[in-house]
């Protein structure tokens, strides 16, 4: 299968404007996303999509490829469908990879990418078990839960399930890489907000709704985002070179 790594990087942000330019242990945080990106060898080609020329000519500085997008999008997913209508020609799928986790392990690019590779998976996600209680609280930390078939079920802010009686349960933690089929792609992009999704101000409630199936993979790789300045200084504890 043919699949196209995206990673949309926007310059505003309320938290932290300027992200993808910021500096992480010497080099930006999109120049870092950008090469993990390349090291997963089940893509075929990894772009940037942005809507701000210092970060277009960034990208292009690094040796890097970027397309220039609206700036008028909501989410990464309506950034991706602007560059698979303007050169997604001969991709099968698309994997939108975050912006802001600067040492995104490829080993899980190149998971998702086994799953949306399937025929009969339309959407595809990953998540990790749980081990943190004060992340289990967070509603920072999106939480899945999902069937037998890994077919997810429900995704919030909350801890679910609720666990009324004692039971030993796991956890899991929604780590935010999506993988879409080039049509379904532009199906959900085209979708308007549900009211689900509108309650937990999350995106992917709105395929649930809808009735699309989101495959789920489990994976043990923690993710690290950078959403506020401080986060740098943490981030470059953890990896430092």
């Amino acid at each position: 299968m043919n699949i196209l790594g995206i990673i949309p990087a926007r310059f505003g942000s309320t938290r932290f404007e300027g992200k993808p330019l910021a500096l992480i242990n010497g080099k930006m945080m999109i120049q870092r996303v950008y090469e993990q990106a390349k090291k997963a060898d089940k893509l075929a080609e990894v772009v940037v999509a942005t809507d701000d020329q210092r970060i277009f000519d960034a990208v292009v500085g690094f040796g890097g490829k970027a397309v220039m997008t609206s700036t008028n999008h909501k989410s990464g997913t309506d950034r991706c469908c602007e560059v698979v209508n303007k050169i997604g020609a001969g991709f099968d799928a698309v994997i939108n990879i975050q912006g802001d986790e600067p040492y995104i392990n490829p080993l899980q690019i190149n998971q998702i990418a086994e799953l949306i590779s399937d025929k009969d998976t339309p959407l595809a996600s990953l998540c990790k078990p749980i081990h943190d209680e004060d992340e289990l609280k967070s509603p920072n930390a999106v939480k899945v839960v999902f069937d037998k078939n890994g077919k997810a079920l429900y995704f919030s802010r909350f801890a679910i399930p609720y666990l009324r009686s004692k039971v030993e349960r796991t956890f899991y933690k929604h780590i935010g890489i999506y993988a879409y089929k080039c049509y379904v792609l532009k199906e959900v992009a085209a979708l308007p907000q549900s009211g689900l999704e509108l309650a937990e101000s999350l995106e992917q409630l709105r395929w649930l709704e809808n009735g699309y199936t989101v495959r789920m993979g489990v994976t043990e790789f923690e993710s690290f985002s950078v959403d506020v300045p401080d986060d740098i200084v943490k981030i470059e504890k953890i990896f430092k070179e």
